[in-house]
């Protein structure tokens, strides 16, 4: 019932730039057929979990169908053939280069169905000198400055976010640019390919705020960066986190803290003169802070209306009174995973309502339902088995 329903996706997509970005539309109702090699993609092979895949896989690859086929075979390549002809979307996050030499070009493929949304997501595009170059999440961020806006402030030494960002903003970008893909087909009733680069993803996710120093050539200044000015304060029992942006909040602030003095100095007066004044009025706002417990400094932050919240370990989300309220951790039983826990899709609609289709495939759990929808018979069927063009599980 959600907003994709009928659309049918092809995933040929490996570990999580694309396998989340069709998750995303799996969740928003799209069939979602993942295609692999026989022994199973890369993310399904990193795991340590005794259940039948890892969480990770679970996630980026929940609601789809598993469909092993070997694509050095002539019987894999007519079921993928017989994919693309069916399909509204076709997803891949091979190098540059790889799709042709398996034999699937997109110009063939564009003649076999002219109404096909083909995505190619690599790490630095088709052009330039590391076209062709192996990548991880870790070579992105690297390139991309992200490790020079997370350094260490009193050292300077690089760091990465401890989390996968580049892929899963090459996800979601290529998952909204999927959606208006669609949205133009139906006036021009004409598919088009998508390519997306992980280093253009995510340095222009990071530009607003990253790289406000180099927006005005003018005005250059490469170490500005916004947002960092009001992170993590230790109190006498734990941390917590607040911030104060417009006048009202900074009224608000220094009177929670007791520091009305702070209003009329110059170096804090205006949004201005705190941006330019971050270190010192943080470092006044932490010496404050440090004397309060967490409880009744936030209460006292709260009553001022100023933002603020506890700094809570991961193993709290699960009892976060506002995760709760809002349902943002779905519970479920699958059967030979027991109870599962995912974040719930964080699109609302009213009235094509996303939602969790399933769990993370096994290999070759859907083989023989998504062949029969192909139009393929028993004896057809058994034959691709037979020759080693795919597998099942079902």
């Amino acid at each position: 019932m959600g907003p994709l329903s009928g659309v049918r996706v092809v995933d040929l997509s490996t570990v999580i730039s694309g396998p989340l970005a069709a998750a995303i539309l799996a969740d928003q109702g799209a069939d979602v057929i993942k295609v692999e090699p026989l022994g199973g993609e890369q993310l399904r092979l990193m795991s340590s979990s005794k259940k039948p895949v890892s969480g990770t896989f679970f996630s980026c690859n929940r609601g789809k169908k598993s469909l092993p086929l070997n694509l050095n075979s002539e019987g894999g390549k007519s079921v993928l053939w017989n994919l693309i002809e069916s399909a509204d979307v076709l997803i891949q996050n091979f190098r540059p280069g790889a799709m042709a030499r398996m034999g699937f070009n997109a110009e063939e493929m564009r003649a076999r169905n002219p109404g096909l949304i083909y995505v190619s997501i690599s790490g630095f595009g088709e052009e330039g000198p590391y076209a062709h170059k192996r990548v991880y999440d870790p070579v992105i961020q690297a390139l991309s400055g992200a490790t020079d806006i997370q350094a260490e402030r009193a050292t300077g030494y690089p760091q990465m976010f401890r989390l996968v960002v580049a892929d899963k903003v090459a996800s979601l970008t290529a998952a909204q640019a999927i959606s208006s893909a669609l949205f133009a087909r139906t006036r021009s009733g004409e598919g088009q390919q998508i390519k997306i680069s992980m280093l253009d993803a995510l340095v222009s996710f990071l530009w607003p705020s990253g790289m406000p120093g180099l927006t005005f050539a003018e005005e250059e200044d490469v170490r500005q960066v916004l947002g960092t000015r009001d992170l993590v304060f230790k109190t006498k029992d734990g941390f917590i986190t607040a911030g104060a942006v417009s006048d009202s909040e900074w009224r608000g602030l220094c009177a929670a803290l007791d520091r009305n003095d702070w209003l009329d100095d110059p170096r804090f007066n205006t949004p201005s003169v705190r941006a330019a004044n971050g270190d010192v009025r943080r470092d006044l706002m932490g010496d404050a802070i440090k004397h309060f417990n967490s409880a009744d400094i936030l209460e006292r932050l709260d009553a001022n209306d100023v933002p603020c919240a506890p700094v809570w370990g991961r193993d709290g989300l699960l009892d976060n009174e506002q995760l709760r309220a809002s349902g943002t951790i779905e519970r479920r039983i699958y059967e030979g995973f027991g109870e599962v826990r995912q974040a719930r899709p964080p699109a609302q609609f009213e009235k094509t309502p996303s939602a969790i289709q399933g769990p993370g495939p096994r290999l070759g759990e859907h083989t023989h339902q998504v062949l029969r929808d192909l139009g393929y018979d028993a004896d057809q069927v058994s034959a691709l088995l037979g020759e080693g063009a795919t597998v099942s599980t079902d």
